[in-house]
């Protein structure tokens, strides 16, 4: 009876560490623009796209641009991102950008692309 009830502990544990384990590598960090070059990995970061610095190179489906940070407007921290495929059909409307992806030699290369657009949200005479 105890070696039954000792391998099914042993069991149990096993599991709860998989489960533990496989939660940790699926989940992805925030970092502030400062942050990213020392991160290892693939991250997430939020910013404000500079209309200025976007270009789409139509051979290769790249969409590359600057981001400047959402939060301290006052910064001149930039952040090149290197987006391959489709510029998303709002991008020229969005007020900030959420880029998931990994920093390499002086830019983060995104796979995936979140344009916030809070014009789609709002009610008649501004409302929210």
């Amino acid at each position: 009876m105890k070696a039954k009830f000792i391998v099914g502990i042993v069991i149990i544990a096993v599991f709860a560490a998989w489960g533990i384990n496989s939660f940790m590598s699926t989940t992805i960090k925030y970092v502030s623009l400062a942050e990213v070059s020392q991160s290892e990995g693939i991250v997430q970061v939020m910013g404000k796209i500079d209309f200025d610095a976007v270009n789409y190179d139509t051979e290769n489906s790249r969409l590359i641009f600057d981001v400047t940070d959402l939060e301290d407007q006052s910064s001149d921290r930039r952040l090149k991102i290197i987006y391959a495929g489709m510029v998303p059909g709002n991008f020229d409307q969005a007020t900030s950008v959420v880029v998931r992806g990994q920093y390499q030699d002086g830019a983060l290369v995104a796979d995936q692309l979140l344009v916030k657009c809070p014009s789609k949200y709002q009610g008649l005479d501004g409302e929210t």
